[in-house]
């Protein structure tokens, strides 16, 4: 989820001594691959040694998602360029900035709707979730005391649930260990991640919260019927969001030339 916008303000690294760390080294932010952060900076070196000083971070970064997508079997998708990087990385405001795991329907929307984006582009960029992989502190409440009740949540499948606590006890578990979003189709860009959420197949509460809502259901089952909708729908959504609260100009923003430090 982007924070203000994409403006790779997410590759920025924390200045040594300085009081507020960078987006980067939020709580949040501490799963993020080291090796997605090397693949952007490698781009960007090929990317400086032929044109220096023109192509920005953020626009590398949008081009290497649409990439990642489209080579995991997504679509591919045209990527609007002109990006300025943005000077500012806070990781005190990544908390209020980024979907949380057992947000509900209400919370998500209310961040998608800050952000300019509907009811529509909250739940066809959640199947951005059909690929990807999650901690077990992201959704083990669900397992074992869902909501205080000390009891399992009742929308997840028997099996899942099962499954799931294998990988995750309750307490002292591996804090590496990771588990799918999508359990049928871990490492394919499709549709099946809605096909899971009707079946209660969901990993995280706030993706099987999109079946469970009357608002955000029958989306859901359209799109779990439809893999050429959603994969039109999802380029279409990416674009939306690749466009918000974009920099342009010295005044908002910078062309860094290493993606990991500011210039000023």
């Amino acid at each position: 989820m982007v924070l203000k916008g994409c403006d790779a303000s997410v590759l920025i690294s924390s200045k040594a001594g300085s009081k507020e760390f960078a987006e980067k080294d939020a709580e949040d932010n501490k799963e993020l691959a080291v090796e997605a952060f090397d693949t952007v900076n490698k781009a960007k070196a090929v990317v400086e040694s032929k044109c220096p000083g023109v192509v920005s971070c953020a626009d590398i970064l949008a081009l290497a998602a649409r990439d990642f997508v489209h080579l995991a079997g997504g679509p591919y998708y045209q990527v609007k360029k002109g990006r300025w990087d943005g000077k500012l990385s806070m990781a005190s405001r990544v908390p209020s900035n980024l979907p949380r795991a057992n947000a509900t329907v209400d919370e998500l929307l209310r961040l998608f709707q800050s952000k300019g984006l509907t009811l529509e582009d909250l739940v066809i960029l959640s199947g951005a979730h059909t690929i990807g992989f999650a901690h077990c502190r992201h959704f083990v409440s669900r397992l074992y005391d869902y909501k205080g009740t000390r009891q399992p949540d009742p929308s997840i499948d028997p099996r899942l649930l099962k499954a799931l606590k294998m990988s995750c006890p309750h307490y002292g578990g591996n804090t590496d260990i990771v588990a799918p979003f999508d359990v049928t189709t871990p490492f394919s860009f499709d549709n099946a991640y809605y096909g899971n959420l009707e079946a209660k197949m969901g990993l995280l509460a706030s993706d099987q919260a999109l079946f469970l809502d009357p608002r955000t259901r029958p989306l859901v089952q359209a799109l779990a019927k439809d893999k050429q909708k959603f994969l039109q729908a999802f380029a279409a959504a990416m674009d939306k969001m690749g466009s918000i609260g974009v920099k342009r100009g010295r005044r908002h923003g910078e062309k860094r030339k290493y993606c990991s430090i500011h210039m000023g």
